[in-house]
């Protein structure tokens, strides 16, 4: 590359004079037929996410691939970065020089694995055992699927190389960018601050993980996930069966009439329940080894909510505990087995809830199953029930965004409230106007109801904050606007509990 006019964008007036420098160079050129080879059986194989390096449809994208790769330099005149390392003997012109990060920092990858165990070989050089998985956002792709994997193909060893990648697109916030230098957003210690529990933050941020297009994250989003979703849904269902077992069974899981091991799905009560599970769980895993985080997480909630509408349908309280002992029993004893479930699909988003939910079952981690089993058996003693989440006040969405808003300094959580539209203080008005009513106690098909209205309408404004926009997504957006009015309508059309 050569500077046309060389010039200081600091002092125009400076006569700037061009020097000569030695660097090393990394022969992309001549490792690019490997590479390519490589790319396209990597992508099939460890099936990875459409990315700027290679598409959906298996085709090398990347501009610079597609003109043909060229040597690219490896060493910098900078005085900070790791010193290029000379043996005796050999080159004494890079004395001084400092090695190209992004040459330097993939190595880290191997370096850090070798400072953690001396037996790191196994894993940087064993690729049929071990498959290397990496996350990042869309702008490292090319150092992590061309970059990297050409070094390692041209040293010449076998090495262990990308299987999976999964990529992401771009959160954004409340409708515009993140941003550290604006004070817009809320980064590090400041997400701790605000007392939302770490689960919490966990549930949100991956139920919104923009893995095929940016997503929007919003105050009112996030409260609305630990309400609606957290507490309402799965929170509901795991405290509802456990309390039940800890004040009618004196903490001891009741006789069902369940042999151990699965459950058959020809159940002549709960065949229903047992397939719907089984087949949840099935999703699950398809989603999980598929690296969807997003649906895995979302198929959890899915089986919760089933869990909610089992104990419904079945009618668990008192008088069936009175009048029908032995169907009680059964009812609570899958129930609480089904909890046992859900503690190990929820630990790789929340393991924090996951080692509650065990605390409370007084039981050892377990693997993720297949399908529904009785696993927990009669005489079992769990521990002390708690709630898993607390209610978030609607109200703190209004501190949260004027405190990380962007305003100067920060903000502070006294910052005045932005002044309402003249459409909005109407509506806001005659909203106060209104008397409060006590609905009283909800069903729980309304708790699962307004869970899915919440979950769906997330879904709704993440779709619309989506950028681009394509006739895709604008379908995507007509259909979910379509099934959010159709659950407000059935959730309008229940009878009080």
């Amino acid at each position: 590359m050569a500077l046309l006019k060389p010039r200081c964008i600091i002092n125009k007036a400076h006569n700037v004079v061009p020097r000569t420098s030695s660097h090393m160079y990394f022969k992309l050129d001549a490792v690019q037929p490997r590479w390519e080879v490589w790319a396209k059986k990597s992508w099939k194989e460890g099936k990875w996410s459409p990315n700027a390096v290679i598409n959906a449809d298996g085709e090398i994208i990347d501009a610079r691939a597609k003109g043909g790769l060229r040597p690219t330099p490896v060493t910098r005149d900078l005085t900070w970065g790791v010193p290029v390392p000379i043996k005796e003997g050999g080159d004494q012109s890079m004395k001084g020089k400092v090695l190209y990060v992004w040459f330097d920092a993939p190595i880290g990858y191997v370096s850090i694995t070798a400072n953690y165990t001396p037996e790191w070989k196994q894993w940087w050089f064993n690729q049929q055992n071990v498959r290397l998985y990496q996350f990042m956002g869309k702008d490292n792709v090319y150092f992590h699927t061309l970059y990297f994997p050409s070094m390692l193909l041209g040293d010449g060893r076998d090495w262990t190389t990308l299987h999976h990648l999964s990529t992401t697109e771009y959160l954004n916030y409340e409708g515009g960018k993140f941003s550290k230098s604006k004070n817009r957003g809320v980064f590090g210690p400041a997400a701790k601050d605000t007392g939302i529990p770490a689960s919490v933050w966990r549930y949100y941020l991956l139920s919104t993980r923009p893995e095929t297009a940016d997503s929007m994250f919003s105050w009112a989003d996030c409260i609305a996930a630990n309400n609606n979703v957290l507490l309402n849904n799965f929170g509901n269902f795991v405290n509802r069966a456990l309390k039940f077992v800890s004040s009618k069974y004196a903490s001891a899981i009741p006789e069902s009439g369940d042999a151990p091991g699965p459950l058959s799905p020809n159940d002549p009560l709960d065949a229903d329940f047992i397939s719907d599970v089984n087949s949840l769980l099935k999703e699950y895993i398809e989603a999980m080894e598929a690296v969807k985080l997003r649906l895995g997480l979302q198929v959890i909630m899915h089986i919760s909510n089933r869990g909610n509408l089992y104990l419904q349908s079945s009618g668990l309280n008192d008088a069936l505990m009175k009048t029908n002992p032995s169907r009680c029993a059964q009812v609570i004893s899958r129930a609480v087995n089904l909890i046992y479930v859900l503690s190990a699909l929820i630990y790789p988003f929340m393991p924090a809830t996951s080692e509650s939910i065990l605390e409370q079952l007084d039981a050892p981690a377990r693997v993720v199953p297949t399908v529904l089993s009785n696993d927990i058996l009669s005489g079992h003693k769990i521990g002390t029930p708690a709630h898993l989440f607390k209610t978030i006040d609607e109200k703190m969405a209004d501190k949260f965004r004027a405190k990380f808003g962007g305003i100067e300094g920060g903000g502070s959580e006294e910052a005045p409230t932005p002044a309402l539209s003249k459409r909005k203080a109407a509506a806001a008005k005659k909203a106060a106007a209104k008397p409060v009513v006590d609905v009283g106690p909800k069903s729980p098909e309304a708790v699962a109801l307004e869970a899915k209205i919440a979950e769906q309408g997330s879904l709704v404004r993440s779709l619309k904050g989506q950028t681009p926009k394509t006739s895709e997504v604008d379908d995507q957006i007509s259909k979910a606007v379509e099934e959010l009015k159709r659950l407000k309508e059935e959730l309008a059309g229940l009878p009080p509990a």
